[in-house]
Protein backbone atom coordinates (compact mmCIF):
# COMPACT_ATOMS: atom_id res chain seq x y z
CA UNK A 1 0.00 0.00 0.00
CA UNK A 2 1.53 3.63 -0.85
CA UNK A 3 1.29 5.57 1.76
CA UNK A 4 0.59 9.71 1.62
CA UNK A 5 2.61 12.01 3.69
CA UNK A 6 4.93 8.82 4.28
CA UNK A 7 8.30 7.26 3.36
CA UNK A 8 7.68 4.69 0.58
CA UNK A 9 9.74 1.97 -0.81
CA UNK A 10 8.84 1.39 -4.61
CA UNK A 11 9.67 -0.47 -7.54
CA UNK A 12 10.68 1.20 -11.33
CA UNK A 13 7.97 -0.03 -13.11
CA UNK A 14 8.10 1.96 -15.89
CA UNK A 15 9.05 4.83 -17.70
CA UNK A 16 6.73 7.91 -19.61
CA UNK A 17 7.26 11.44 -20.90
CA UNK A 18 6.27 12.92 -17.82
CA UNK A 19 8.44 10.30 -15.17
CA UNK A 20 8.70 7.30 -14.06
CA UNK A 21 6.01 5.26 -12.53
CA UNK A 22 6.61 3.50 -9.04
CA UNK A 23 4.64 0.56 -7.73
CA UNK A 24 4.43 -1.20 -4.55
CA UNK A 25 3.81 -4.76 -4.00
CA UNK A 26 0.18 -4.77 -4.60
CA UNK A 27 0.63 -3.09 -8.08
CA UNK A 28 -0.38 0.49 -7.12
CA UNK A 29 1.14 2.70 -9.16
CA UNK A 30 2.45 6.42 -8.22
CA UNK A 31 4.24 9.09 -10.81
CA UNK A 32 7.81 10.00 -9.69
CA UNK A 33 7.82 13.71 -12.42
CA UNK A 34 10.90 13.94 -14.51
CA UNK A 35 13.11 16.21 -12.60
CA UNK A 36 12.93 13.73 -9.86
CA UNK A 37 14.40 11.29 -11.95
CA UNK A 38 17.61 9.62 -11.02
CA UNK A 39 20.44 9.95 -13.85
CA UNK A 40 20.95 6.14 -14.05
CA UNK A 41 18.22 3.58 -13.41
CA UNK A 42 16.53 0.41 -14.58
CA UNK A 43 12.91 -0.92 -14.76
CA UNK A 44 12.83 -2.95 -11.60
CA UNK A 45 15.09 -1.01 -9.44
CA UNK A 46 14.21 0.11 -5.81
CA UNK A 47 13.62 3.50 -4.87
CA UNK A 48 12.84 5.47 -1.15
CA UNK A 49 10.34 8.22 -2.24
CA UNK A 50 7.87 10.77 -0.10
CA UNK A 51 4.48 10.87 -1.60
CA UNK A 52 1.81 13.55 -1.10
CA UNK A 53 -0.99 15.11 -3.06
CA UNK A 54 -0.50 16.93 -6.08
CA UNK A 55 -2.83 20.34 -7.23
CA UNK A 56 -5.83 17.70 -8.07
CA UNK A 57 -5.23 15.62 -5.02
CA UNK A 58 -3.61 13.24 -6.38
CA UNK A 59 -0.69 10.79 -5.09
CA UNK A 60 2.54 12.52 -6.07
CA UNK A 61 6.44 11.06 -5.60
CA UNK A 62 10.00 12.83 -4.84
CA UNK A 63 12.65 12.78 -3.61
CA UNK A 64 12.72 15.23 -1.64
CA UNK A 65 12.85 15.33 2.05
CA UNK A 66 9.57 17.20 3.81
CA UNK A 67 10.28 18.47 6.86
CA UNK A 68 7.54 16.78 8.39
CA UNK A 69 5.61 12.95 8.10
CA UNK A 70 2.64 11.92 9.05
CA UNK A 71 1.95 11.61 12.88
CA UNK A 72 4.76 14.07 13.20
CA UNK A 73 5.54 17.62 14.64
CA UNK A 74 7.40 20.35 13.28
CA UNK A 75 8.00 24.20 13.29
CA UNK A 76 6.17 25.73 9.84
CA UNK A 77 6.55 29.39 9.00
CA UNK A 78 3.20 30.54 7.42
CA UNK A 79 3.96 31.39 3.19
CA UNK A 80 0.26 32.06 2.09
CA UNK A 81 -3.43 32.10 3.08
CA UNK A 82 -7.23 32.40 1.57
CA UNK A 83 -10.49 32.48 2.96
CA UNK A 84 -10.24 28.81 3.89
CA UNK A 85 -7.00 28.41 5.85
CA UNK A 86 -3.49 29.17 5.85
CA UNK A 87 -0.37 27.69 3.89
CA UNK A 88 2.81 26.65 5.65
CA UNK A 89 5.89 25.82 4.25
CA UNK A 90 7.25 22.43 4.69
CA UNK A 91 9.95 21.73 2.27
CA UNK A 92 7.87 20.55 -1.08
CA UNK A 93 7.09 22.56 -3.67
CA UNK A 94 3.19 22.66 -2.99
CA UNK A 95 3.09 24.15 0.51
CA UNK A 96 0.86 22.24 3.50
CA UNK A 97 -2.64 23.49 4.03
CA UNK A 98 -4.02 24.40 7.69
CA UNK A 99 -7.72 25.07 7.06
CA UNK A 100 -9.16 27.71 9.61
CA UNK A 101 -10.62 25.04 12.01
CA UNK A 102 -7.62 23.40 12.37
CA UNK A 103 -5.58 26.23 13.94
CA UNK A 104 -5.78 27.16 17.67
CA UNK A 105 -5.53 31.04 17.35
CA UNK A 106 -5.78 32.85 13.60
CA UNK A 107 -2.19 32.06 12.07
CA UNK A 108 -0.30 35.06 10.12
CA UNK A 109 1.88 35.03 7.52
CA UNK A 110 5.73 35.17 8.39
CA UNK A 111 5.30 33.69 11.91
CA UNK A 112 6.22 30.04 12.90
CA UNK A 113 3.70 27.76 14.39
CA UNK A 114 3.82 24.15 16.10
CA UNK A 115 2.21 22.27 13.47
CA UNK A 116 1.61 18.52 13.57
CA UNK A 117 0.78 16.57 9.66
CA UNK A 118 -2.14 14.53 9.45
CA UNK A 119 -3.68 12.58 6.43
CA UNK A 120 -7.60 13.51 5.89
CA UNK A 121 -9.66 10.68 5.24
CA UNK A 122 -12.20 11.74 3.23
CA UNK A 123 -9.80 13.76 0.41
CA UNK A 124 -6.53 11.14 1.37
CA UNK A 125 -4.57 15.05 1.33
CA UNK A 126 -1.76 15.79 3.55
CA UNK A 127 -3.34 18.26 6.21
CA UNK A 128 -1.73 20.31 9.03
CA UNK A 129 -3.10 21.29 12.48
CA UNK A 130 -1.96 23.71 15.26
CA UNK A 131 -4.40 22.15 17.70
CA UNK A 132 -2.07 19.99 19.42
CA UNK A 133 -3.89 19.93 22.75
CA UNK A 134 -4.29 15.56 22.47
CA UNK A 135 -1.12 15.54 21.99
CA UNK A 136 1.45 17.91 23.35
CA UNK A 137 0.15 19.23 26.42
CA UNK A 138 1.36 18.92 30.47
CA UNK A 139 -1.03 17.45 32.07
CA UNK A 140 1.09 14.46 33.12
CA UNK A 141 4.35 15.09 33.10
CA UNK A 142 6.86 12.25 31.87
CA UNK A 143 10.49 13.88 32.43
CA UNK A 144 12.28 14.85 35.15
CA UNK A 145 14.75 17.18 36.31
CA UNK A 146 18.49 16.91 34.76
CA UNK A 147 16.93 14.62 32.39
CA UNK A 148 18.12 14.92 28.37
CA UNK A 149 15.14 15.19 26.34
CA UNK A 150 14.63 16.19 22.21
CA UNK A 151 13.30 19.92 21.96
CA UNK A 152 11.98 21.42 18.73
CA UNK A 153 11.99 25.49 18.83
CA UNK A 154 8.88 25.84 18.04
CA UNK A 155 7.25 29.80 18.83
CA UNK A 156 9.71 32.93 19.62
CA UNK A 157 8.73 34.79 22.53
CA UNK A 158 10.01 38.03 24.11
CA UNK A 159 12.15 36.63 27.03
CA UNK A 160 12.99 32.88 24.86
CA UNK A 161 11.13 30.38 22.86
CA UNK A 162 8.74 28.41 23.41
CA UNK A 163 9.68 24.44 22.48
CA UNK A 164 7.98 21.07 22.08
CA UNK A 165 9.58 18.70 24.60
CA UNK A 166 9.98 14.78 23.02
CA UNK A 167 6.99 15.42 21.32
CA UNK A 168 4.55 15.24 24.17
CA UNK A 169 5.00 18.92 26.67
CA UNK A 170 5.35 22.44 26.06
CA UNK A 171 8.54 24.08 27.67
CA UNK A 172 10.48 27.04 27.96
CA UNK A 173 13.88 28.45 26.84
CA UNK A 174 14.85 31.50 28.11
CA UNK A 175 17.35 33.62 26.19
CA UNK A 176 19.35 33.48 29.48
CA UNK A 177 20.24 29.85 28.95
CA UNK A 178 20.96 30.27 25.06
CA UNK A 179 24.67 30.15 24.38
CA UNK A 180 25.35 28.96 20.86
CA UNK A 181 23.05 29.31 17.44
CA UNK A 182 18.86 28.64 17.73
CA UNK A 183 16.88 28.85 14.61
CA UNK A 184 12.93 28.26 14.48
CA UNK A 185 12.25 24.98 13.66
CA UNK A 186 15.65 23.20 15.05
CA UNK A 187 15.56 19.79 16.72
CA UNK A 188 18.21 20.23 19.31
CA UNK A 189 19.11 17.82 22.48
CA UNK A 190 18.13 20.03 25.42
CA UNK A 191 17.85 19.32 29.65
CA UNK A 192 15.30 19.79 31.84
CA UNK A 193 15.90 22.46 34.38
CA UNK A 194 12.98 22.56 36.35
CA UNK A 195 9.30 21.56 36.80
CA UNK A 196 7.22 23.84 38.25
CA UNK A 197 4.12 23.10 40.56
CA UNK A 198 2.06 24.18 37.55
CA UNK A 199 3.42 21.36 35.88
CA UNK A 200 5.43 24.40 33.95
CA UNK A 201 8.51 23.09 32.44
CA UNK A 202 11.86 24.76 31.99
CA UNK A 203 14.98 23.77 29.75
CA UNK A 204 18.64 24.45 29.19
CA UNK A 205 20.78 23.58 26.02
CA UNK A 206 23.60 22.65 28.91
CA UNK A 207 23.68 20.00 31.29
CA UNK A 208 23.72 21.53 35.01
CA UNK A 209 26.50 20.80 37.69
CA UNK A 210 29.48 18.55 37.55
CA UNK A 211 28.69 16.85 34.27
CA UNK A 212 28.04 20.25 32.56
CA UNK A 213 31.47 21.74 33.49
CA UNK A 214 33.13 18.40 32.38
CA UNK A 215 31.27 18.68 28.54
CA UNK A 216 32.39 22.25 28.98
CA UNK A 217 35.66 21.22 29.71
CA UNK A 218 35.76 18.70 26.57
CA UNK A 219 34.52 21.10 24.34
CA UNK A 220 36.91 23.73 24.92
CA UNK A 221 39.83 21.35 24.54
CA UNK A 222 38.58 20.27 21.45
CA UNK A 223 38.28 24.22 20.50
CA UNK A 224 42.04 24.51 21.32
CA UNK A 225 43.34 21.70 19.01
CA UNK A 226 41.19 23.52 15.99
CA UNK A 227 42.84 26.48 17.19
CA UNK A 228 46.58 25.49 17.30
CA UNK A 229 46.46 25.56 21.58
CA UNK A 230 45.22 29.05 22.22
CA UNK A 231 41.70 30.75 22.38
CA UNK A 232 41.19 34.47 22.40
CA UNK A 233 39.09 34.54 25.55
CA UNK A 234 40.30 34.36 28.84
CA UNK A 235 39.74 35.80 32.36
CA UNK A 236 38.25 39.11 31.97
CA UNK A 237 36.61 38.96 28.23
CA UNK A 238 33.37 40.65 27.82
CA UNK A 239 30.52 37.84 28.44
CA UNK A 240 29.24 38.17 24.98
CA UNK A 241 32.55 37.69 23.31
CA UNK A 242 32.94 34.34 25.08
CA UNK A 243 29.38 33.41 23.85
CA UNK A 244 30.47 34.00 20.31
CA UNK A 245 34.10 32.10 20.70
CA UNK A 246 32.94 29.02 22.81
CA UNK A 247 28.89 28.99 22.97
CA UNK A 248 29.31 29.04 26.46
CA UNK A 249 28.33 31.58 29.35
CA UNK A 250 31.30 33.15 30.98
CA UNK A 251 30.18 31.09 34.16
CA UNK A 252 30.72 27.95 32.69
CA UNK A 253 33.33 29.06 30.41
CA UNK A 254 35.22 29.91 33.80
CA UNK A 255 34.03 26.74 35.83
CA UNK A 256 35.16 24.41 32.82
CA UNK A 257 38.67 26.43 31.96
CA UNK A 258 39.93 26.37 36.16
CA UNK A 259 39.16 22.52 35.78
CA UNK A 260 41.01 22.41 33.25
CA UNK A 261 44.34 24.15 34.72
CA UNK A 262 43.60 22.50 37.94
CA UNK A 263 44.72 19.29 36.27
CA UNK A 264 47.84 20.91 34.74
CA UNK A 265 46.00 20.94 31.18
CA UNK A 266 45.43 24.74 30.10
CA UNK A 267 47.07 28.31 31.52
CA UNK A 268 44.27 30.98 31.62
CA UNK A 269 45.29 34.46 31.01
CA UNK A 270 43.30 37.99 30.71
CA UNK A 271 42.12 37.49 27.13
CA UNK A 272 43.76 33.65 26.62
CA UNK A 273 43.34 30.43 27.24
CA UNK A 274 46.40 28.20 26.07
CA UNK A 275 47.15 24.99 26.69
CA UNK A 276 50.45 23.84 28.28
CA UNK A 277 51.83 21.23 26.16
CA UNK A 278 51.96 23.58 23.30
CA UNK A 279 54.72 25.18 25.33
CA UNK A 280 56.93 22.13 25.47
Amino acid sequence: MIRVANYNRLTIARETDNGLYLTDEEGHEVLLPKRYMPESYAIGDPMEVFVYTDSEDRPVATTEQPKIVEGGIAALQAVGFNYHGTFVDWGLPKDLFVPKRNQQAPMMVGEWYAVALYVDNVTGRPVGTTKLGKRVNNDEITVRPKEEVDILIAVRKPKGYRVVINDRHWGMLYDNQIFTDVKLGMRMKGYVRKIAEDHRIDISLQQEGFNQVKIAADAILKMLDEADGILSVGDKSDPEEVRLTTGMSKKIFKRAVGYLKSHGVVEIGDRTVERIERKK
